[in-house]
């Protein structure tokens, strides 16, 4: 998400004093100046919001982020490029536990160097540490947010619940390319590495039983 170079200059021009039509250095009222504690409940509010699609709904969240572009949604796809260039990126895998999750996740490799519109399959790997089992569900980001346009997913575990049992460990695989398109869209060919992000949420009783209610339209 983020403004556009006109709106940005618009934007600040205002925060300045200034307008379009040339009004310079008019002093802000008390009641214009920014007001920070709203900017902070404003993106407290943000997260929240996103916390709960993930937990409740991951189409909702996944819509979301389609819609607003949140977090370089990545692009699906059903069959491979087709077009394989010489050319290489630098793909880097990441991998978090959302605070009180007990389990250990990461990916087999942390980086790889891959032919631009060459299918590919990396391997993350999560183990339930606790004594009981738990079930998580793992979002995704894509830095820089403009290579989300040219990653293309064709296999994922996003959204996908995973029960594990006590003390079980399994390896989930991702399959993509990246759009050979890439090197010649006018952003897309400044990005040289690409960084694809999971973060896993833990999944209560609770809340999988108020999924599959809404889901039975309960």
């Amino acid at each position: 998400m983020g403004f556009g170079k006109d709106t940005k200059s618009k934007v600040f021009s205002s925060l300045e004093g200034g307008t379009d039509k040339g009004v310079a250095n008019a002093p802000l009222s008390s009641s214009a100046q920014p007001n920070h504690t709203s900017v902070v409940t404003a993106l407290v509010g943000m997260i929240g919001l996103m916390t709960a699609l993930v937990v409740y709904s991951p189409e909702l969240y996944n819509l979301f982020c389609k819609v607003t572009g949140y977090g370089g949604t990545t692009q699906r796809a059903v069959a491979n490029s087709g077009v394989i260039l010489d050319q290489k990126i630098t793909v880097k895998f990441d991998a978090t536990v959302a605070k009180g999750f007990n389990w250990k996740f990461k990916p087999v490799q942390r980086s790889m160097d891959v032919h631009i519109g060459e299918t590919v399959v990396v391997n993350y790997i999560a183990k339930n540490l606790g004594k009981t089992p738990l079930v998580g569900s793992a979002i995704y980001n894509v830095t820089p947010e403009i290579a989300g346009s040219f990653f293309n997913k064709i296999e994922c575990f996003c959204f996908t619940e995973q029960k594990l049992e006590a003390g079980e460990e399994i390896e989930m695989p991702v399959s993509f390319y990246v759009d050979p398109e890439i090197v010649t869209d006018k952003s897309g060919k400044t990005v040289n590495e690409i960084t694809l992000s999971y973060v896993f949420f833990e999944k209560k009783k609770a809340q999988l039983k108020t999924a599959s209610t809404v889901q039975a339209g309960k």
